[in-house]
């Protein structure tokens, strides 16, 4: 059934080539088909569904239907997606669907599910007879503000995270916040993550309405549906800008990876899976802003309300007993460093934050000692 233009939000993307839209909607779901042919999908274009086996059992049939009585030549592959298996051979699994269905050059693959998924589908994608049309469709909070939007797709190397990838920008990003409802509690605080990371490095209003919802942010139950929308369409605009003005990471778009530099460390270090990534990422920005607190870029007041916030929404907060030779090891592995320095994404205040190559050693081992 296509969903009425007043039932949705469409915030653009807009790249000077293939710009695309996010189209945010409770119940967009089911105008999946329609969203894919406003696309320019046509009718008997073979599509790919990837999914997981949770996904696929509370909306893989919805998303399947939709396509098919838009005349798509749809099929479904499911894979298992957790963050251990985000790697080359759950790729090649994905590319032998594609070879049994024939996908051509004007085919589609529909990522369907969390990061992951979108991730690894992007990727094969990107890859498959040297990059075919990708549709992100994500159904976790992280997903849905920051891992569909921006087309980096890719998968973990046992020396770091999405250290193989490609960016490959979807064309449409189709997002139903009705999806939240079957997301786990643990997985949902974990995209919190992600839109606090938003509030501190460009939106201080979005921060002091984190701030003010307190530890209604830790639970989808608690959150009243008017943050939710305002939570989603602020963090995919805010992507959106800044992927606008920086596709490939040259410059500006490196803000995004606040938390992410130290959090890609505790996954690798303490082994993938161990933590959520955005747990991870949450862990990386107490200790972002510390190292801030050392080098004197921040207050140490900006860094207890962040703290206070990453804390209301049930997230961790301690940086994990990791050896710190090992850390200084995994941070000069991490796709980011150039000319052997590692850049740190650093907050200066709640809405603004720097990216520094300048920072010592020891100046990292004191700020993640203080947060043990």
């Amino acid at each position: 059934m296509p969903l009425s233009p007043g039932n949705l939000r469409t915030i653009p993307v807009e790249l000077s080539a293939n710009p695309y839209p996010i189209v945010i909607g409770s119940g967009a779901l089911a105008g999946l088909g329609d969203a894919v042919k406003e696309r320019g999908v046509k009718p008997g274009t073979k599509v790919l569904v990837v999914t997981n086996p949770v996904v696929n059992q509370h909306y893989g049939a919805p998303a399947l239907g939709s396509l098919q009585a838009a005349g798509m030549d749809a099929q479904l592959l499911e894979i298992d997606a957790g963050e251990d298996q985000k790697t080359p051979a759950t790729v090649a699994l994905i590319h032998d669907a594609a070879f049994r269905q024939k996908l051509e050059r004007g085919s589609l693959i529909v990522a369907l599910g969390g990061g992951v998924v979108g991730d690894m589908a992007g990727f094969a994608a990107a890859s498959w007879l040297r990059g075919i049309a990708v549709v992100q469709v994500p159904t976790t909070l992280l997903a849905m503000v920051d891992a569909a939007i921006g087309g980096k797709t890719g998968v973990n190397h046992p020396g770091g995270k999405n250290l193989i990838g490609a960016f490959h920008q979807p064309q449409l990003v189709l997002i139903d916040p009705a999806c939240l409802a079957t997301l786990p509690a643990r997985e949902f605080r974990a995209g919190m993550a992600e839109v606090i990371k938003y509030g501190v490095i460009g939106d201080g209003e979005l921060f002091a309405q984190l701030e003010q919802a307190g530890e209604q942010l830790a639970s989808m139950e608690a959150l009243p549906p008017a943050l939710l929308q305002t939570i989603l369409e602020r963090s995919a605009a805010a992507k959106a800008r800044v992927v606008a003005a920086d596709e490939r990471e040259g410059g500006l778009r490196a803000i995004l990876n606040y938390g992410h530099t130290l959090g890609h460390v505790v996954e690798a270090l303490c082994g993938y899976g161990t933590y959520l990534h955005g747990e991870a990422v949450a862990i990386g920005m107490v200790a972002a802003g510390e190292l801030s607190c050392e080098l004197g870029l921040w207050s140490r007041e900006d860094q207890d309300r962040q703290r206070r916030v990453i804390a209301a929404a049930g997230l961790p907060l301690a940086w994990p007993d990791l050896q710190p030779e090992a850390v200084l090891g995994c941070l000069q592995g991490d796709k980011k460093v150039r000319d052997g320095r590692v850049r740190f994404v650093l907050p200066t205040a709640l809405g603004r934050v720097e990216i520094r190559d300048d920072v010592a050693g020891e100046q990292v081992r004191r700020a993640l000692e203080r947060c043990r």
